[in-house]
């Protein structure tokens, strides 16, 4: 096997965990949200924690390999992660289990940038986008296996052996780095920018507080308060990183067209897909009474239509103009979601089915198309710099999509049940409509 396959499957690997911690807890969080006596925005904080300590890891990820090399640091990581996914699934108190949740987001965090950018890297020109397709591939089959096999899991055992069976996958991952990759140290021309981590590092902790918080009306003052923290913060850094010679994140590369447009349209389509996503099994297993694992099926409808659509990308993309396809899949995804008004109102698995098929083609045209588009013309020597912003973007958007909508639903609550959901899901398609009013920035 050639060196660069075997990065490229280090980096799969990592990312395919990444995925399924994220989609196969969702699953759970109903019968945690049981045991620990959570409502259902406390229950984002399971969530957010995981996402934060991602956040967190990933500005850090460009220093951390200069002072401990690539293999070094990705090892470290990936041990501290079994560990962490061991400990989430014995928690006996919800604070021990956020805590850990958070070390496995922080440990678990450098196989995406340094994985991405060390593939991209060996893999350039036409390569790479064929690199892209197997992302997003991966990125179809987590979502759409996860929650069925996590559904099983908790119908015959316990939430526990979710987290627990992401150890074997984890230890697998570990070996592959020992004996694969090769040691390399960064280069320390660069001087590190430790104000520039700090303020990174504040404002997307105050970010994500503010948005776990945001929905809950005892917390609403906190929740202001640490938005206005984000702002200003936010503002400091911007400031900082104009007169910084290498600051953490380069913010001019948000002037790249196709970058910020991407990430626009990740926000609203991923994003708001993994806000709906939780919803909809709140509403299939508590409201309709669907077992878990009959909820987490309907993702394969999802898989399906989303590999369907990676193959259109896959092979079209030449073709038919980026443009085109963020038109048709922000369109398609948000009739998918309009259908769930209808499940609400008038549920049946027919309709169920309708609206995972028109959501899985959509959010997988979109998501596949984004990623093919925003790293596409970054040269080898900006890369780690535009892969960290890239997956940022990425954790935020699904911790933004499932802190707004259930925010929104949480608003909603003085009104019955079913027109509670309904409601939300109009919402939810609105909110991702938004990016068609930038779609025309693109020039193809």
């Amino acid at each position: 096997m050639q060196y660069r396959s075997k990065v490229a499957c280090i980096f799969l690997l990592g990312f395919f965990i990444d995925c399924i911690n994220i989609f196969m807890s969702a699953i759970a969080f109903p019968a945690i949200s049981t045991l620990f006596q959570l409502s259902q925005m406390e229950v984002t904080w399971i969530a957010n924690s995981y996402i934060l300590g991602l956040c967190l890891i990933i500005p850090l990820s460009t220093e951390l390999t200069k002072q401990l090399g690539i293999r070094h640091a990705l090892l470290l990581s990936t041990a501290t992660f079994a560990l962490a996914s061991f400990m989430v699934g014995s928690a006996d108190s919800f604070s021990s289990l956020l805590a850990w949740r958070f070390l496995q987001g922080f440990s678990g965090g450098l196989i995406i940038p340094i994985g991405q950018a060390l593939t991209f890297n060996l893999y350039q020109g036409n390569d790479r986008l064929k690199i892209s397709t197997l992302i997003m591939m991966t990125a179809l089959i987590a979502p759409a296996l996860s929650p069925m096999f996590g559904g099983w899991i908790i119908d015959i055992s316990s939430w526990r052996w979710i987290f627990y069976s992401h150890i074997p996958l984890t230890l697998c991952l570990l070996l592959c780095i020992f004996l694969w990759l090769k040691p390399e140290q960064q280069s320390l021309s660069q001087p590190t920018d430790y104000l520039g981590i700090f303020l990174v590092s504040t404002a997307l902790t105050s970010l994500l507080i503010s948005l776990t918080l945001i929905g809950q009306s005892t917390f609403l003052l906190y929740s202001i308060f640490a938005l206005i923290v984000t702002c200003f913060i936010s503002m400091a850094y911007v400031y900082h990183a104009k007169r910084h010679d290498s600051p953490i994140i380069k913010l001019d590369l948000l002037k790249n067209t196709q970058l910020k447009v991407s990430i626009w349209v990740y926000l609203a389509v991923p994003g708001i897909c993994t806000g709906v996503n939780i919803l909809s099994i709140f509403l299939l297993q508590q409201v309709l009474q669907l077992t878990a694992a009959q909820t987490g099926s309907f993702m394969l409808l999802y898989a399906l239509m989303a590999f369907t659509a990676m193959l259109l990308v896959r092979f079209y993309y030449q073709k038919i103009s980026a443009k085109t396809f963020f038109y048709a899949a922000i369109i398609i995804h948000n009739l998918g979601i309009l259908m769930l008004v209808w499940v609400a109102i008038n549920p049946s698995i027919l309709c169920i089915s309708v609206a995972y098929l028109a959501m899985g083609f959509g959010g997988g045209l979109a998501a596949n198309t984004a990623q093919s588009t925003a790293l596409l013309d970054f040269p080898k020597q900006l890369m780690p710099q535009a892969s960290v912003i890239w997956n940022i973007n990425r954790q935020i958007s699904f911790s933004l999509g499932s802190a707004l909508l259930l925010m929104l639903f949480s608003i909603l609550q003085q009104l019955s049940i079913h027109q509670a959901y309904a409601f939300i899901f109009i919402l939810a398609a609105l909110i991702g409509s938004l990016p068609l009013l930038i779609l025309h920035q693109l020039r193809t």
